[in-house]
Order: C-alpha cells, then sequence, then structure tokens
C-alpha cells in the first residue's frame, strides 16, 4: 500500500475509533452531545495525527500548533484526540464528565493541551485571533487552528473576529466550519450552503476551500492550502452530523442526547467492521518542542508625582500607569475598544505602537482577543468605556473558567460622566465584575490612587477591573501613599463619630465636602474610601460599624449589585445611597445632587438618622 493511502486508512480507521469512544463514554455518562463528535471525527484526527505540528511530550509549549474546540459540546472527540497522542491515558476516557475527573462536559484548562474554556459558543475565533497574534509578536513560526460549529455562525462575535483577522492579515490563523446543517432545535440558517459561506468570509480577505469533511484526502488538501497562504484561512468542511452510525445521521432532535445502552449496541455493530488494528502507521507530525512559557514576571512599584489639589481624571493616570508598566516588561499587551484617546491607552499605543492592538467597536471580540493572547504569555490590559463592557459579560465570565489573566478598565462610569445621558453611563459594571469567579474590583478616587492601583492589577493573577471617571477630581493623597487589592482608607475620623460614610470613586469627594459641611454644624462623620470593592476591607468597615451608630454608603452606581451590598455582605446593615431614579443627560453636579449622591445628600441621609 502506497503511503498516502496507508496514511488514508489510518485516519479512517481513527475516525471511526474517535466516533467509537464518543458514543461510549457518552452513553456511560448517561448525557453528551455525541453527535456533533461524530461528524467532527475525520477533521479532528485528520489535524492531531497528520496536520498539526505538536509534541505530546510538551503539548503547552509555545512552539506547538494549537487547537481550539470553539464547538465546545463536542468535547469528547477533543478528550479522545489528546488520547491518540498520547496526552491523555486511555483510561481517563470512560470517567468523561465525572465528578473527580477533569474531562468535563465543555473543555476547561484542566487538561494539558487544552488552554481556553469553550461552550459558549462564538468565542473560540476570537480566542484564537488573540494566540495568533501573539505567536506573531513572538516570532514563533506556528499555527492555530479553530473548530467552529456551523449553529455558532449565527454568533456576532465570530464575524467581528472575521473581520479583524482579516484586516490584520493573520496567515497562522485557520478556521475550520463543521457545516453538518443541524443545530440544537433545528437546521442552521445556511444549512448546508457553503457557497454562501464562503462568499461572506471571502469578504472579509480571507482565503477559503469548500471540502469534504468526512473525506480525508479532500481534508489534507485543504490544511494544505492553508499552509501555504498569505491570509487567514477558512476551510468549510461539509459533513452529516451523526455521521457513521445509520439511525443518528441528519436526524434531527438528538442533539446533547446521549445513547442508550440498547442504541449503543446497534451503533457499536456498524462502527467495529470499520476498525482496522492490521494498521502500522506511525504520525509524522510530532514534533521536538522547546519554547515554555515564561514564568509571569513582577512589576516593581512606581513613583506618581503630583501635588495635592491637583485636578486630574483617574482615566488619565490609568494611561500614565500603563505606561510605566510598559517599560518594566517587553510582553505587556494593551488593546482598546476605538476609545483610547478618552481611556488614555492612546499614551501606551505612542510609546509601544508594537505591543498595542486596536480591536475597534468589538467588544466582545476584544476580551476574548486578549485571553488568547495571555495564554502565550503576555500580560493583558484592555479598555473601553464601562457600559460597553456590559455586551461582553459572557467573554468576561468565559475568560475566568478559563483561568484567564486579564487587567480590564472601564471608563466614563456613573451619571458623573454627565450630558452623554444613559447610554453611556456605566452603572451596571460593578455588579458584573463582582459576580465574576475571583475578580478583584477596584474604584480609585485620584490619580495617585489610580496610578497605584493599576500597578497593583499587573501583579493580579484572575480578572481584575478598575473603574474610572470622566471627570477630573483633586489629588487627596500623597505620592508616598500605599494602596493594594483588598483595602481601604480611612480619611477622616474621631472617637466621637456618630455615622460612617463608605464612599468609591467620585463619591469620595463628595463624601469629604459632607464631612466639611456637617463639621461646621457640630456633627463628626467618619469618611472611609473603600476603593477595593472585591476583596472588600472587612476588617475596617467591621470595626468602623461597631464604633459608629450609623453605616451609609455612596456610589454612583445602581444599589443592585453595587458597593453597598458588598458592605451588605459583611453582615453590616449599611444605608445604601446609589443611582434609584432613571437617569438622563445633565451637569455632573444636577446629576449627582438628584440621585442624593452629592454633599448635600449626604449630609441630609446623615441628619436623618441622627435626629431618629
Amino acid at each position: 500500500m502506497e503511503n498516502s493511502e496507508l496514511l488514508e486508512e489510518y485516519l479512517r480507521s481513527r475516525a471511526n475509533v474517535l466516533r467509537l469512544y464518543s458514543l461510549r463514554s457518552t452513553t456511560k455518562a448517561e448525557s453528551g452531545h455525541p453527535t456533533s463528535c461524530l461528524s467532527s471525527a475525520e477533521i479532528i484526527v485528520t489535524l492531531f495525527l497528520h496536520t498539526m505540528n505538536i509534541d505530546p511530550e510538551n503539548i503547552d509549549y509555545l512552539d506547538n500548533d494549537e487547537f481550539i474546540l470553539s464547538k465546545g459540546h463536542a468535547a469528547p472527540a477533543l478528550y479522545i484526540a489528546l488520547a491518540e497522542v498520547g496526552v491523555i491515558p486511555w483510561d481517563k476516557i470512560m470517567t468523561l464528565r465525572e465528578f473527580n475527573s477533569e474531562l468535563e462536559g465543555h473543555p476547561v484548562p484542566r487538561v494539558k493541551g487544552i488552554r481556553v474554556a469553550t461552550g459558549s459558543l462564538g468565542q473560540g475565533l476570537s480566542m484564537g485571533l488573540g494566540m495568533a497574534y501573539a505567536k506573531r509578536l513572538l516570532g514563533i513560526n506556528r499555527r492555530v487552528y479553530v473548530l467552529l460549529g456551523d449553529g455558532e455562525m449565527a454568533e456576532g462575535s465570530n464575524w467581528e473576529a472575521i473581520n479583524l483577522a482579516g484586516k490584520l492579515r493573520l496567515s497562522n490563523l485557520v478556521a475550520i466550519m463543521d457545516m453538518n446543517r443541524l443545530g440544537q432545535s433545528e437546521p442552521t440558517i445556511l444549512q448546508w450552503d457553503s457557497e454562501s459561506y464562503a462568499k461572506r468570509i471571502e469578504a472579509f480577505n480571507w482565503n477559503v476551500t469548500i471540502c469534504d469533511g468526512h473525506d480525508v484526502k479532500d481534508l489534507i488538501r485543504a490544511f494544505d492550502e492553508a499552509k501555504r497562504s498569505d491570509k487567514p484561512f477558512f476551510i468549510i468542511a461539509k459533513t452529516v452530523k451523526g455521521k457513521g452510525v445509520s439511525f443518528l445521521e441528519d436526524a434531527e432532535d438528538r442533539h446533547g442526547r446521549a445513547l442508550t445502552k440498547e442504541e449503543l449496541i446497534i451503533a457499536e455493530r456498524e462502527l467495529l467492521p470499520k476498525i482496522r488494528h492490521d494498521i502500522q502507521y506511525k504520525p509524522k507530525n510530532f514534533i521536538r518542542a522547546s519554547v515554555p512559557i515564561e514564568p509571569r514576571r513582577k512589576y516593581n512599584i512606581f513613583r506618581t508625582n503630583y501635588r495635592i489639589g491637583d485636578m486630574i481624571t483617574t482615566r488619565e493616570a490609568f494611561g500614565r500607569a500603563l505606561m510605566k508598566l510598559g517599560e518594566q516588561n517587553e510582553r505587556l499587551v494593551v488593546l482598546d475598544g476605538d476609545v483610547k484617546n478618552s481611556t488614555f491607552t492612546m499614551y501606551f499605543f505612542e510609546k509601544f505602537p508594537e505591543r498595542s492592538l486596536q480591536c475597534y467597536i468589538a467588544e466582545q471580540n476584544m476580551v476574548s482577543i486578549a485571553v488568547g493572547i495571555q495564554t502565550q504569555g503576555f500580560d493583558v490590559f484592555l479598555a473601553t468605556f464601562a457600559s460597553f463592557l456590559t455586551r461582553a459579560f459572557d467573554q468576561i465570565r468565559m475568560a475566568a473558567y478559563s483561568r484567564a489573566n486579564l487587567k480590564i478598565c472601564g471608563s466614563h462610569a456613573g451619571v458623573s460622566i454627565g450630558e452623554d445621558g444613559p447610554s453611556q453611563m456605566g452603572l451596571e459594571d460593578i455588579a458584573m465584575f463582582r459576580a465574576i469567579y475571583g475578580s478583584a474590583v477596584l474604584y480609585p478616587c485620584d490619580a495617585v490612587s489610580a496610578e497605584k492601583l493599576t500597578w497593583a492589577m499587573a501583579n493580579y493573577e484572575g480578572i481584575s477591573y478598575i473603574r474610572t471617571t470622566r471627570p477630573r477630581t483633586p489629588v487627596i493623597y500623597s505620592n508616598d501613599e500605599e494602596f493594594h487589592i483588598g483595602g481601604s482608607k480611612v480619611l477622616r475620623w474621631s472617637k466621637n463619630d456618630e455615622t460612617t460614610v463608605i464612599a468609591c470613586g467620585i463619591t469620595v469627594h463628595e463624601a469629604l465636602k459632607a464631612y466639611d459641611m456637617l463639621k461646621n454644624e457640630g456633627i463628626k462623620i467618619r469618611v472611609i474610601d473603600c476603593y477595593s470593592i472585591k476583596p472588600i476591607d472587612a476588617e475596617t468597615l467591621i470595626k468602623a460599624a461597631e464604633e459608629t451608630r450609623h453605616i451609609i454608603t455612596v456610589e454612583d452606581h445602581y444599589p443592585e449589585g453595587g458597593m453597598g451590598e458588598a458592605v451588605a455582605s459583611l453582615g453590616l446593615k449599611p444605608h445604601i445611597l446609589a443611582i434609584r431614579k432613571m437617569p438622563h443627560s445633565g451637569k455632573p453636579h444636577e446629576l449627582l445632587a438628584e440621585q442624593g449622591i452629592d454633599a448635600k445628600g449626604i449630609a441630609r441621609k446623615v441628619k436623618e438618622l441622627i435626629q431618629k
């Protein structure tokens, strides 16, 4: 038998092994998506056993080709492919979805060879874009392969990724669509209309080919074309959902349903004769990788240079801090969503253009790109308006399951932005980021704290968020003041304080004004800058509650999920001043006053409480 014929026979046989164990493992688990595994069998085995340059012994080294299973519900197929190349022991496969198994229902990076969490559809291609971009920065000549389902092509985030990858001309990015026609509840939008897919994708400056996704010879031809492409490459692979088992092929209402034990017996009778044990073939795509991921670097604290009373925005201070961090680490990358002159990432873009990526107005794509970049050993900051991050909440949520190390800035937060109106006012962002597993949520009130907390974010492992404001605010801290995640600052206090006012960001300045107003009336209050909302400084806040009669929280955010509820989670009973009326355009001072979160509103609430 000729070598090419031997290879093709080998791949066809291993594809049926993949089908067999996808069915066996999901049947044992009594759950899963076996028909999606069956349609992608030839694609996956051709990649892992012929096309991709990989070192199974060092699969997490950077000079491997990368694979992302964007259609994460086909996880069993990925696990079996990793077992085929020796990354996972074969006896693990039948532990799929068990409580003590790392082989979860959808991929997460608990398994070598899996860098990102997938399964919330429409995110894998953006993450692959980030990986491909990072490999280009590193000068590593390897490709990133992303397997997409045709159902998820309805997700706009995929088209955001296709758009930007074409502009960047990322020739090391290869997307493969498993075009099996069927979604979860009904056929997909375009079903098997491969020409329509091709025309749309080509319009975004990709090279495209159409192939038979069950013909390994045609797949090899397509993957060889991809290696010669000078643009990102898209393979539209026509497949049949449930391929290889007669009663599953192109059958509707079988998505997400494991076979019964009786059905499995029938399926095995069809698959076992297609598996050949006599083929002696050793994959020739295995390499010796030599580039491990470098350990993350710690950033040295830097000096700030402000004077008490200087009027400067926290967003500008954030931008200045990025430049200082960029000087310390050539593997720090900054992304922005076409607002760099407002977020002040423009400082970094001007100084380090080679490490700056403009993602334009596509926040979902930007977050997932950042996830991809950080898998390659980079530190990544990204920034946009706080309000626009809400549309990327799913991507941020999935980043946490990817164990991603992301630093996110949301600017223009709260009604204090003024005339632009509620569409631009981030009033939900604290709640959103507090809900993210392992996150840190920071809200500085002046330039010194903004720079120092940006440094603290750089050293934080996990997802961290800094909220910055639009208006200029006075510097209240000296340059030698220290800030850390989980801390707070007691700005005003005495042994005779009646009430504690806990503020953050813009409302810190209003609380200080209220302190002066009340002091003139003989009323003493304690003022705390709660700059770390998560984790929160429990010790300081509980002590204040014990030493004063009342606790008031004041924030430029809706009460639901905000700082007030974070304080309440400590077992305290704060009186929460927050955004409770429908916001609208106006001057910042007018809007703060209307919501009762300005100095007069705080003073009024203090008096109301002490008079009871």
